[in-house]
């Protein structure tokens, strides 16, 4: 597949302080990269990079083959990006809005009326056109600043924390306008803090203090052997009890780490550790429902695990 989005050795220091080390990555055409991260990990400043916005001070990037250095002003033209926080203008309309950042695009009369009509049924914004925005809510605030980001036909999309502060709903719609970008060819960057929404894009990236720990397909990243040290094993345990459980197993030499996850618990268990056993362990302390089973672990498990290992 066309590499669109290519990193290589992306290193900024802004003085002493390094900021970003040693990324690299590839992201093919059509695909969705997730971008993850603590605060403060690098994220903002990577996208700074491969926008054009901030030289690095080692290293290079390419977006759709166009150098981000010496060919940053073409890179703009060719790349949207969404922040984070809404960023449009409150007291305009729907319409208004669009047609001030249009004029930003240097769109004109004819193909901004065509670009505007196209956005708008693109988000679900047919009707609202004339509503202004301090009286949308929050979820057709971001399908605007969506259309909006989208008004010159970029090739290549950054979001960042596009469902940041929405409801479950207006977040799966959303995402539901993003493949369908995706289906058309244009390359998503998202940053996100959203393990479910991780598990959607074609691939994943963690950063964690300057350096990318690991990048990859999800089910790459969740098979991946320093995740499973000598044989140990992923299990998910169901019970009623589960804050008790946790305690208790997290006593127990055969556990390597247990957390809780959502209304269950994932386990990392050494060689040799099965359902049976880890059930007859749990049983003495009673507590009703108590079901276990193998899985393989999540992109949490992913991240969590790597996280305190370079911690160590």
């Amino acid at each position: 597949m066309e590499t669109v989005i290519k990193a290589e050795g992306l290193t900024k220091k802004f003085g002493e302080l390094i900021a970003v080390e040693d990324v690299s990555l590839e992201i093919s055409r059509g695909n969705i990269f997730g971008f993850l991260g603590p605060n403060g990990s690098g994220k903002s400043t990577v996208i700074r990079m491969l926008c054009g916005l901030l030289q690095p001070t080692a290293g290079r990037a390419e977006l759709d083959g166009l150098d981000v250095v010496a060919e940053a002003e073409e890179v703009k033209k060719r790349l949207g990006y969404m922040s984070q926080r809404f960023s449009l203008y409150e007291d305009l309309s729907v319409q208004e809005n669009l047609d001030f950042y249009g004029s930003i695009y240097g769109l004109r009369r004819a193909r901004l009326a065509e670009r505007r009509q196209s956005v708008v049924n693109l988000a679900g914004l047919e009707g609202r056109q004339a509503q202004l925005v301090q009286t949308l809510s929050g979820g057709f605030k971001q399908r605007l600043a969506l259309a909006c980001s989208l008004l010159h036909e970029p090739r290549i999309l950054f979001l960042d924390e596009p469902t940041a502060g929405i409801d479950p709903v207006a977040r799966r719609e959303i995402w539901d306008l993003l493949f369908r970008l995706a289906r058309k060819g244009t390359t998503l960057f998202v940053t996100t803090h959203y393990m479910d929404e991780a598990e959607r894009c074609s691939q994943v990236g963690y950063i964690y203090q300057s350096r990318l720990m690991v990048c990859g397909r999800p089910e790459e990243l969740k098979r991946l052997p320093e995740l499973t040290p000598e044989g140990a094993l992923w299990f998910e345990v169901l019970c009623d009890e589960p804050t008790q459980a946790l305690g208790l197993l997290r006593e127990w030499p055969e556990i390597i780490d247990a957390t809780i996850f959502g209304e269950a618990l994932h386990l990392l268990a050494r060689k040799g550790t099965d359902e049976e056993g880890i059930i007859g362990f749990l049983k003495p302390a009673g507590g009703g429902r108590l079901e276990c089973r193998r899985v393989l672990p999540s992109l949490e498990d992913v991240f969590v695990t790597l996280t305190r290992r370079h911690r160590s």
